[in-house]
């Protein structure tokens, strides 16, 4: 049983406790959560009383009798211990409770204030909602005078501005936009001229214009009986073995090959010269010769394949690709001999490539081979870039080269830096003076679609193409399109001509805008 010194203590600290939250508790509503958190710490310490009440209970017990007197020696011991704690949480209870009261003085001089506060704010906001409504009715009022004066309505005049708004911000925006422009068109500009300029000069190189016929001089006009032979039959056996056409005319101790395939033309060339060498001319030794010369110059293509993959540094490559490169000796593009365009493009891609920090090799395997697709069979039907891109691909060359021949005129989507490259030395290459010919109908054809995609334009008056299609001069109505607008319509120019013409090299679009008045004094 618990020892009624010990449950006085007990219940007297209790009650203290619990008088003190009490007290504390009914000052105010504000203490509400202090007063929670005092309550859990009594419990706690009820709880902490009563399991060491009961501990010292069952020690009494077990120890019986003859420890009682040592145990009620600990038990004064501990009561005076408790008695000192006791006095001490009291005391520390009531500075508590003090400051408690501190605080509550202070909350309530705050909510005494607050009070003031709420009353000035409510006086106020009646105040201005007074003066808002009287700004509203002159507000209204302004309105109806305004719309009475210009004769125009609320909703006109909000339009009339936002139109306004939207208009300065658009040649605002436009403005920025053209600034922005050209200041990368500068700085890209310099950049793409110092490096294409010294690609260019490193690859200077001489350019002669390729002809469908070939001249072949004869030793005297005795010759040409002997080429004919009796009732033409040499001359129709030479034409049915090589597949060229063979002139003999007026022409003074020479004769004429004519054909458009250099290859059929070369071995009708070194075949004529070794027929009149030997001297024997007839169909069995001239079908014979042929046959001889044509697989010689099949080996020829495989050395002059390799002396241009050795003359760019590129290796390992497939071998059929190899004699695809040489037969490019024998073909022509506008004039231009395939074989020296397409090596100058590698040339001139791997240059611009090492500027830029690109793959040197890939840059010259793609700038060679971008036009193979020429020298593949007639029967397949397409654009030579994509049968070209096809067959580099059965090849396994690398897919930035796949791609670049691929999308050199523009027939995929480009994939890498080095096809802009290919695409640029391509235009490089054929726009050098010289390097190519253009029938003068197509010439004729390609001013007037230039002329006339500019003058499809709103606000063209004029177009003049000039510098033999290198630029195009466009005259607009200085009152239609201001200055802004004439940069975009360059532009705009720019992106058809792009889009819906093929040419070499570049075309400038020049748009003119200017105003002139004219008086007459009399």
């Amino acid at each position: 049983m618990m020892d009624p010194m010990m449950m006085a203590i007990i219940t007297g600290a209790a009650i203290a406790v619990v008088g003190f939250l009490v007290s504390y508790f009914a000052g105010a509503k504000v203490a509400a959560t202090k007063k929670e958190a005092a309550e859990a710490e009594v419990k706690s310490i009820l709880q902490d009383a009563e399991k060491k009440a009961e501990a010292i209970k069952r020690t009494k017990i077990d120890e019986a009798d003859d420890k009682f007197r040592e145990l009620k020696r600990k038990y004064d011991s501990e009561r005076d211990s408790k008695e000192a704690k006791l006095k001490n949480l009291e005391k520390e209870l009531r500075k508590r409770e003090e400051g408690i009261e501190q605080k509550l003085e202070v909350i309530n001089k705050k909510e005494k204030t607050l009070s003031g506060m709420e009353s000035d704010v409510n006086r106020k906001a009646s105040a201005i909602d007074a003066k808002t409504k009287q700004i509203d009715a002159l507000l209204e009022e302004q309105n109806i005078r305004l719309e009475r004066i210009t004769g125009m309505s609320k909703e006109d005049a909000k339009k009339f501005l936002v139109d306004n708004m939207v208009n300065d911000a658009k040649a605002d925006a436009a403005q920025l936009v053209k600034d922005v422009r050209d200041e990368a068109k500068l700085n890209a500009r310099k950049e793409a001229q110092r490096i294409v300029l010294m690609a260019i000069q490193r690859t200077a190189s001489d350019h002669c214009v390729e002809s469908t016929v070939s001249v072949i001089n004869l030793q005297s006009e005795e010759m040409k009986g002997r080429i004919i032979g009796r009732e033409g039959r040499n001359i129709r056996a030479f034409e049915a073995a090589t597949g060229v056409d063979l002139i003999i005319d007026d022409t003074p101790e020479a004769v004429v090959i004519s054909g458009f395939d250099p290859f059929r033309r070369e071995v009708a060339r070194v075949s004529l010269e070794r027929l009149m060498g030997d001297g024997r001319i007839h169909p069995a030794r001239i079908e014979e010769v042929v046959d001889k010369v044509r697989k010689e110059l099949e080996e020829e293509v495989v050395r002059v394949g390799e002396n241009a993959l050795m003359e760019l540094g590129i290796h390992n490559i497939h071998p059929e690709m190899i004699r695809y490169v040489g037969r490019m000796k024998y073909r022509s593009s506008y004039g231009q001999n395939l074989l020296a365009h397409s090596i100058e493009v590698g040339f001139l891609t791997g240059i611009m490539a090492n500027e830029l920090g690109l793959d040197v090799n890939l840059a010259k395997r793609a700038g060679l081979l971008h036009d193979i697709g020429k020298v593949i069979d007639r029967e397949l039907e397409g654009p030579h870039a994509l049968l070209g891109m096809e067959l580099v691909k059965k090849y396994k060359e690398h897919p930035l080269v796949v791609n670049a021949v691929g999308a050199h005129h523009d027939d995929i989507e480009m994939e890498s830096p080095i096809a802009v490259l290919v695409q640029s030395a391509d235009s490089i290459s054929g726009a050098r003076p010289g390097a190519r010919r253009e029938s003068l109908e197509n010439y004729i054809k390609r001013l007037q679609q230039l002329e006339e995609i500019a003058t499809s334009f709103d606000g063209v008056t004029k177009t003049f193409a000039i510098q033999a299609g290198r630029e195009v001069r466009v005259i607009i109505e200085p009152d239609r399109i201001d200055d802004l607008r004439a940069d975009q319509l360059a532009n705009d120019i720019a992106g058809r001509i792009e889009t819906e013409m093929e040419y070499p090299g570049q075309i400038r679009v020049t748009v003119v805008r200017e105003r002139r008045s004219v008086a007459i004094a009399k």
